[in-house]
């Protein structure tokens, strides 16, 4: 037995394995399936492209908004006629019209729209504060008020629905004016 070095050994190996794989897989196949099996791997990767949200509808978003600022309102109206039985009375009308325009109002909201849930907001905290008419009266003044700034992103239609329920607001901040 003869001491071979590892580079004679190397060459060995080889100059004996290179016939075969230069008959069998010539350069530009080896080159065209490594380009080939490289381009599958680029685009067979899921984790490289970000799902982009699609924008929201600016009317979905306005009446959303509206919707939350109503259901609000409602709550305001539930927690002042629990906090003063003697006014109850008086302000349960004020409470259903704020209801009806929240049903008027999801009417509008397409199906697919994030939005609370359609029963009533949820009760109030005996904790809270009281509410008083004159805060009530200031609420829907500032509510009427809005009205007119949301009419720049509504529909024609949801324009004649928020100027319907801002009038109503209005009338709504006079009438308690008169209460005291």
């Amino acid at each position: 037995m003869t001491a071979r070095s590892d580079g004679d050994l190397a060459t060995g190996i080889s100059s004996a394995i290179s016939p075969l794989i230069s008959t069998v897989i010539s350069r530009r196949a080896l080159l065209g399936a490594s380009a080939g099996l490289a381009l599958a791997g680029c685009a067979a990767s899921p984790g490289t492209e970000t799902a982009v949200p699609e924008p929201l509808d600016p009317q979905t978003v306005l009446l959303t908004g509206v919707i939350a600022a109503k259901e609000q309102m409602v709550s305001l109206y539930q927690q002042a006629t629990l906090s003063d039985a003697d006014l109850a009375a008086t302000l349960r009308p004020f409470q259903q019209r704020h209801l009806a325009h929240l049903v008027a109002l999801r009417r509008h909201l397409p199906e697919d729209a994030p939005s609370a849930p359609p029963g009533s907001p949820a009760p109030v905290a005996s904790t809270a504060p009281d509410i008083s008419v004159a805060f009530l009266r200031d609420a829907e003044r500032k509510a009427a008020a809005a009205r007119s700034r949301q009419l720049t992103d509504a529909s024609p239609v949801l324009s004649q629905l928020l100027c319907s329920i801002g009038a109503c607001e209005a009338l709504h901040a006079a009438a308690l004016g008169r209460l005291r």
